[in-house]
């Protein structure tokens, strides 16, 4: 078996990438995502590359299905057990109110995904040291699940003891007793998720896990049944949020881990095309059907954090720094009180734009594209689906230019205009607020749509270059092919770091790494493969935040308050004589997998007409103006072929649009490299 099948789940397309290990050679296809079953889009877009499953030796798999599951309020009915006097910790949160929502006098949380009569609290209890104060009671426990189970119609359950992050034994007692009375229930352990202070955050997490983890179990269940009808006897991986991969059974163990999966891809990619090209500084720019996506790439690694945020619940995972928007191709655009603006609503993939001819009413961005000329509606997806651009130019007409009293031409640039300043926005928050300068990054433009509009973010941000991969549409699925399998663990240790005894920290770390061994080891990683890496979570004592350092084996806290000081002094500015304080012991475990070969080309004879399809009238941001743009066919391109803009870089899957002003050049990877002419 020699064939690697990655696969991406978007808002409207499902990605397939097939590579061969022999040859490199890659292949790519798309199909129309199912919102209604999943796994029939996953199955379709593996269809429509013609592979054959016997020959596949790993198929991994990035999924919104969790994240969507929560939006959308589709997951399993979820209970909560926990101690007695404690049942409305998930319920009141934090008090905090979202930036966005900070002047708005009337806002209201979204609604729960648990209901207060779906909470219990039993008797049993430990201290702030995870001491017993009370013992478990097992009738307590009992009484709550037969309430929660046969009452109220519970399927899945979350049980969280407050500072059971010292000592799980509680939890661990509590579900082997419900298992035995009720092994039909899902039941969720805060222990096996996060072992961290701070009971709202890990309460949260255990909850989102309870949630979706049945139909979670249930989608997965569909697809290796799927696949294997197909032939596929190989490897099922699914993406982390934090980048990596797990096991389907993993993932099926432990779902909260994939809910922020399906830009994970891409990231990865990124990291690993950062270090190949030697960009060390480098920014991501993903743009799909329904969101967009940025990502900080600083000496080859992605920034990361130990905490996300799903609507307003927080999540004790590793994930990628990423700033979404509601802003893609299938993001419409709508009038509010006279004012022009675009998303977070989405067209999806049904009915999707008006262009695809499926019962869309409402223009969106990429029918302001094709109004605009950069995408041929007899070209798109390879010619595979044509687009009704008469509908398209129609619905922005009558809903967007008449009561703006534009030309259509005019009105669709203005949509571009306004996702340019809201994606200006979502860029300036991971690199200028952060102390970042963006114009010491490079721009990884992929997403169906993500080169249609970083040419013209690169000039409004002073940004030098934007790269553009091969088949960038599909990059997210590509860059699954380069991810390792992960697992992380952690511990919180909250001590001065003058107070801490070395001896035990190398414990601690000791016999988090056996148990990281033994997950790796379950996902068939060889010892051989496997890079355990430690990390000390600190803040300075007092202080909320906390920086996170790598450390060797021995604890040395003079070289952990030097790293430290460094990091505070590079992220903040500034460095102080403080005592410090440690958090957490984390630990990230690495089984390293083959990746796929950047192959390289020898140049061609530099000159691009052969590429040239003939020219086309488009919108010139450059020029504000409807001009004669040169139109290439990206694979006809070849390695010192170079042009200047106005052009159009069109590939089938996916547009470059060139303003005026820039310059397409070549490398020998094959990649676009545009930057100020």
């Amino acid at each position: 078996m020699s064939l690697r099948l990655a696969v991406d789940i978007g808002g409207t397309f499902v990605d397939a990438m097939e590579l061969d290990t022999r040859t490199n050679r890659v292949r790519f296809r798309k199909a129309s995502t199912t919102p209604a079953r999943p796994a029939d889009g996953v199955l379709a877009a593996v269809a429509a590359l013609g592979t054959d499953l016997s020959d596949v030796e790993l198929f991994i798999h990035g999924t919104t299905l969790g994240l969507n599951a929560v939006l959308e309020r589709r997951g399993a009915a979820t209970g909560i057990i926990t101690n007695e006097g404690f049942r409305d910790v998930f319920l009141i949160g934090r008090g905090n109110v979202p930036s966005d929502h900070m002047y708005d006098f009337q806002y209201e949380r979204p609604p729960g995904l648990v209901k207060r009569r779906h909470t219990a609290g039993v008797q049993g209890r430990l201290d702030y040291k995870g001491r017993v104060v009370e013992d478990l009671d097992a009738d307590s426990v009992l009484a709550a699940a037969r309430e929660l189970v046969e009452v109220q119609g519970v399927r899945s359950i979350a049980i969280c003891f407050l500072h059971a992050f010292l000592d799980p034994s509680h939890e661990r007692a509590a579900a082997a007793l419900i298992r035995e009375r009720y092994p039909d229930v899902s039941l969720s352990l805060s222990t096996d998720i996060a072992r961290e202070y701070r009971e709202y955050e890990r309460t949260s997490t255990t909850v989102l896990e309870a949630y979706i983890r049945p139909i979670f179990e249930r989608y997965v269940d569909e697809l290796e049944q799927g696949l294997a009808e197909g032939g596929f006897a190989g490897r099922f991986l699914i993406m982390r949020s934090g980048g990596g991969s797990m096991t389907s059974a993993a993932a099926k163990r432990s779902p909260t881990h994939t809910v922020l999966s399906g830009p994970a891809g891409g990231i990865v990619g990124a990291a690993y095309l950062a270090d190949a090209l030697g960009r060390d500084s480098l920014l991501t720019f993903d743009i799909g059907g329904t969101s967009l996506d940025a990502c900080v790439i600083e000496n080859g690694s992605a920034v990361a954090a130990h905490e996300a945020q799903l609507e307003h619940f927080p999540l004790l995972i590793p994930t990628y720094d990423i700033r979404t928007i509601g802003a893609g191709g299938g993001s419409i655009a709508w009038l509010d009180r006279g004012l022009l603006k675009v998303g977070p609503q989405s067209a999806g993939a049904d009915p999707g734009p008006v262009c695809y001819g499926r019962g869309g009413t409402r223009p969106t961005v990429t029918d302001a594209a094709v109004a605009l000329g950069y995408v041929d509606p007899d070209r798109f997806l390879g010619g595979e689906m044509g687009l009704q651009a008469d509908a398209a130019r129609k619905a922005l007409d009558e809903q967007i230019a008449q009561p703006l009293g534009l030309p259509v031409e005019a009105a669709a640039a203005g949509i571009f205009d306004v996702l340019l300043a809201r994606t200006v926005g979502a860029v300036r928050q991971i690199t200028v607020e952060r102390g970042r300068d963006p114009r010491q990054f490079s721009l990884l433009a992929f997403g169906g749509a993500g080169p249609l509009l970083a040419p013209l973010l690169a000039r409004e941000m002073g940004i030098a270059e934007v790269i553009v991969p091969f088949a960038p549409s599909g990059f997210s699925a590509w860059g699954m092919l380069s991810a390792d399998i992960e697992d992380n663990f952690s511990r919180t240790l909250m001590k001065p770091l003058d107070e801490v005894e070395p001896a035990a920290v190398e414990a601690t770390f000791a016999e988090i790494e056996a148990e990281a061994m033994e997950s790796l080891t379950a996902q068939g990683v060889p010892a051989s493969l496997a890079v355990l890496q430690r990390q000390l979570e600190l803040r300075y004592l007092g202080q909320e935040h906390s920086l996170t350092v790598t450390v060797g084996r021995g604890l040395d806290p003079e070289a952990v308050r030097a790293a430290f000081q460094e990091l505070h002094e590079a992220r903040y500015g500034h460095a102080m004589a403080n005592r410090l304080q440690i958090l957490n012991l984390r630990l990230r475990a690495v089984g390293r997998t083959a990746s796929p070969t950047l192959v390289e080309h020898p140049p061609g004879d530099g000159n691009p007409d052969r590429a040239l399809l003939g020219r086309r009238d488009a919108f010139d941001f450059g020029a504000r103006a409807v001009v004669p743009f040169a139109v290439y066919d990206r694979a006809l391109l070849q390695p010192g072929d170079a042009f200047d803009g106005p052009a159009l870089v069109d590939e089938g899957t996916s547009t470059t649009v060139v303003p005026s002003g820039q310059r397409v050049s070549v490398d020998a990877r094959g990649y676009l490299l545009v930057r100020a002419a």
